[in-house]
């Protein structure tokens, strides 16, 4: 099963991101494919870079050290993965890679970088839940007395 990933550089999608990996580490057979999707350029960066290879370029190497902390955080659970950083609307963006790398699920945060908030689920995921062909888990950040429990559960020396 392949499970496609939204990494934004937000705590919400590396929440996400240690949500799936912790399901792979419980037995689910998984691979994963982690995505950045960059807006498309603005007019103003058209205008003035005059460039659009160059612009190319500026977004796939600013997805890429986006995607980085998440490739770490799978690579250290030891999980195969795929990445791609790529350019457009983030919803129909993130739509189509699902169905072009043939995932079965995507799992991603609450919300990104431009929410806040404890009720706010994120345009681009509510666009997502209602336009992926798979099932979406949206991963919320534990409240910070879980957070708490959770890190001390986690380190031994704490609880002695």
């Amino acid at each position: 099963m392949k499970i496609l990933l939204p990494v934004d550089g937000s705590p919400q999608a590396l929440e996400a991101v240690r949500h799936a990996a912790s399901l792979a580490l419980q037995g689910l057979k998984a691979s994963f494919v982690l995505v950045n999707v960059q807006e498309p350029a603005s007019l103003y960066e058209l205008v003035v870079v005059h460039d659009g290879d160059a612009i190319e370029r500026l977004r796939r190497a600013a997805g890429a050290d986006l995607l980085a902390p998440a490739e770490a955080l799978i690579d250290a659970a030891g999980l195969s993965y795929e990445s791609e950083a790529a350019g457009g609307d983030p919803h129909q963006t993130l739509v189509e890679l699902a169905e072009d790398y043939g995932c079965a699920a995507i799992v991603m945060g609450a919300s990104g970088m431009g929410e806040a908030g404890a009720d706010a689920l994120g345009s681009v995921a509510l666009a997502v839940l209602k336009h992926s062909p798979v099932p979406v888990t949206v991963v919320r950040l534990p409240e910070p007395a879980e957070a708490a429990e959770a890190a001390d559960a986690a380190d031994p020396a704490a609880a002695a």
